[in-house]
């Protein structure tokens, strides 16, 4: 079964542009995600896909793997289902661009999942115990069944705590997707969907197509930069 990571790289962020730019240590945000997935070792091949000359340089001129997007896209699996649509895969891993830290035993875990044939589509999830977090909109909560297949992904505080005094556990969407590359096709062909639109979650339209998404629940990924307040976040951490 060959895979492939792929990594869409969008120059213009709205909240925090120029984000994957931006120095974290001595390297770029980017440069930190590329050569973090390819020391996992679980890949036939790691690649770039970005809308920016500039982030295409910062990969190439070290010999890493990118290539440029041909046209515009509303969402990152858009992007990287442009440049899968001719390769031989069996299975693509969407690493976002702004995730640094990302580590091999969590995309071992995501892998796996495909051992199961009917899994079209998995992603991760990790505990949030912090109230703020769990309040902040930048943290796009989930809410999964017993299977642990998600119901509905929401910047919202999913689970509403109506009953204080029942325990709740809240997770965190980490933004690293699996797909089969048919079901990362099928993807592109459905319209933007509604949820989708207004939660501005891409992964809201596998749900409201019918396309049930495995979550695994990972220990902690770091800092996903959203923000300049996560830049300093992952600068402590580094």
């Amino acid at each position: 079964m060959k895979k492939i990571a792929m990594i869409p790289a969008r120059y213009a962020a709205t909240r925090f542009p120029a984000k994957l730019m931006q120095i974290l240590g001595e390297k770029t945000v980017i440069r930190h995600t590329y050569d973090a997935t390819v020391a996992t070792g679980l890949f036939d091949e790691v690649l770039v896909v970005t809308d920016s000359e500039i982030i295409y340089t910062e990969i190439t001129a070290t010999g890493g793997n990118a290539v440029m997007s041909q046209y515009e896209h509303e969402s990152g699996s858009d992007r990287i289902a442009e440049a899968a649509s001719g390769m031989e895969v069996d299975i693509i891993v969407n690493v976002q661009g702004d995730t640094p830290f990302v580590k091999r035993e969590p995309l071992q875990q995501l892998l796996s999942q495909f051992d199961d044939p009917g899994v079209q589509v998995a992603s991760m999830m990790q505990v949030l115990t912090s109230q703020e977090e769990i309040l902040d909109p930048n943290f796009v909560k989930v809410a999964v069944d017993r299977n642990n297949n998600a119901l509905y992904f929401s910047r919202s505080v999913i689970p509403y705590p109506r009953d204080a005094a029942y325990p709740t556990t809240y997770y965190e969407h980490i933004g690293v997707y699996a797909f089969r590359k048919q079901a990362l096709l099928n993807f592109t062909q459905w319209p933007l969907s509604p949820l989708e639109a207004a939660e501005k979650i891409e992964c809201l339209r596998y749900l409201e197509n019918g396309t049930p998404i495995r979550m695994i629940v990972v220990d902690y990924m770091g800092v996903e930069i959203d923000t300049p307040e996560d830049l300093e976040k992952a600068a402590r951490l580094l």
